[in-house]
């Protein structure tokens, strides 16, 4: 929801780095990995309940998740270094929930009710992409994308600040995590909506 909102904030400064560690020989892809294992070690830490180090890696996994598409626009996008963005960024969102089943056994059916609408949002996201570029359905709201970006209520911001939340306040990873599972199911029927709208038509 507001990660379109966000962006002419957020992308100068990050395309000014970027250009940067480009010049510098670094790569996107490098970044993407280097950011999926730092996420990781976000949920484990989270696993290990070390969540002010949790805090951090999250930080710093956010920070190289916006350099990498920094840089491959300094660099040249490539259909690959999409793919393996969108790949890493679910794997990251699906380890956070289930790093917090492991927090406590009352936590895990509501972790895993949050990676299942993790799940389903994002194939919602991905099928609506597939459909929009077959149409040649093209926007630049969220910047300058691999593939069609379909703006949700709960999206990249979104997850972030309840993760944040999550560290924050553990003893209320339940309830953060219903309310988060209820704004991805919002946010799949909000994209289904539309994808009725835009894609329902006979081309």
């Amino acid at each position: 929801m507001f990660d379109a909102r966000l962006r002419p904030l957020i992308d100068p400064p990050l395309n000014a780095v970027g250009q940067a560690l480009a010049r510098a020989g670094v790569t996107a892809n490098q970044l993407t990995l280097t950011g999926l294992a730092i996420g990781l070690g976000c949920a484990l830490a989270v696993a290990e309940r070390q969540f002010a180090l949790a805090v951090a890696l999250l930080i710093v996994n956010r920070l190289l998740d916006g350099l990498d598409g920094a840089v491959a626009r300094a660099r040249g996008k490539t259909d690959f270094g999409g793919y393996l963005d969108i790949v890493c960024d679910f794997a990251f969102y699906v380890a956070v929930p289930v790093g917090f089943g492991f927090v406590d056994p009352a936590n895990l059916p509501m972790a895993l009710v949050l990676v299942a609408c993790f799940t389903v949002t994002g194939i919602s996201f991905l099928a609506f992409a597939v459909l929009a570029a077959q149409r040649g359905i093209e926007t630049r709201a969220h910047g300058e994308k691999s593939f069609f970006y379909n703006t949700g209520l709960a999206e990249g911001a979104e997850t972030i600040a309840f993760f944040f939340a999550m560290c924050l306040w553990p003893s209320g990873f339940a309830l953060l995590a219903a309310v988060f599972a209820i704004l991805c199911g919002l946010t799949v029927l909000q994209r289904s909506l539309a994808a009725h709208y835009l894609l329902a038509r006979k081309s």
